[in-house]
């Protein structure tokens, strides 16, 4: 008896290393094309940090407070302290904001950088009912914003939450 011949095509171990560095190459390539056309600039704008929304109302919570705090004299030190409380989460809220945009090798600020929102005083000052109210809803958008974020954001926004529900409870019951 012969041998017998396969027909099945052999491939060297140079035919092998060929078709996977081939392989490895194409799928660099790829990758390499998908994030240059991630930072695209034509494509669409992120929408903006929701943070950004929950410093300004966090401002303008303190000032409410503030200006409440000038008319209610029982309540001038429980709504000083609501103020600086808010005003101390408007900057945190600020500071994460910039630590996630970042900076550039150079050191400077991208433009999108969240700045301090001046708040806008209102046109006379709210009762305290008010302020309570106002409060109360920081607190639910402060706890609903928490649940759909993830890490510090969401301990931070829960933190936040926590403290708004004190200050209606402690402070302005």
């Amino acid at each position: 008896m012969g041998r017998v011949r396969s027909t099945v095509p052999c491939l060297s171990r140079r035919s092998v290393l060929r078709i996977t560095t081939g392989c490895v190459a194409g799928a660099l390539a790829a990758g390499t094309a998908t994030a240059c056309a991630a930072s695209d600039p034509d494509r669409e704008r992120e929408p903006p940090d929701p943070l950004i929304a929950q410093a300004i109302l966090a401002r303008a919570d303190a000032a409410a407070a503030q200006a409440a705090a000038t008319v209610s004299a029982d309540h001038a030190a429980a709504l000083g302290v609501v103020a600086a409380e808010r005003n101390a989460h408007a900057d945190v809220l600020d500071a994460e904001v910039a630590r996630a945009v970042g900076r550039y090798r150079d050191g400077s600020a991208p433009s999108s950088t969240a700045q301090p929102a001046t708040p806008v005083a209102p046109a006379s000052p709210l009762s305290v009912d008010q302020v309570r109210t106002r409060i109360g809803t920081a607190q639910r958008s402060a706890a609903d914003l928490a649940r759909i974020q993830s890490g510090y954001r969401a301990g931070l926004l829960g933190s936040i939450s926590a403290a708004c529900g004190a200050q209606l409870a402690v402070l302005l019951p």
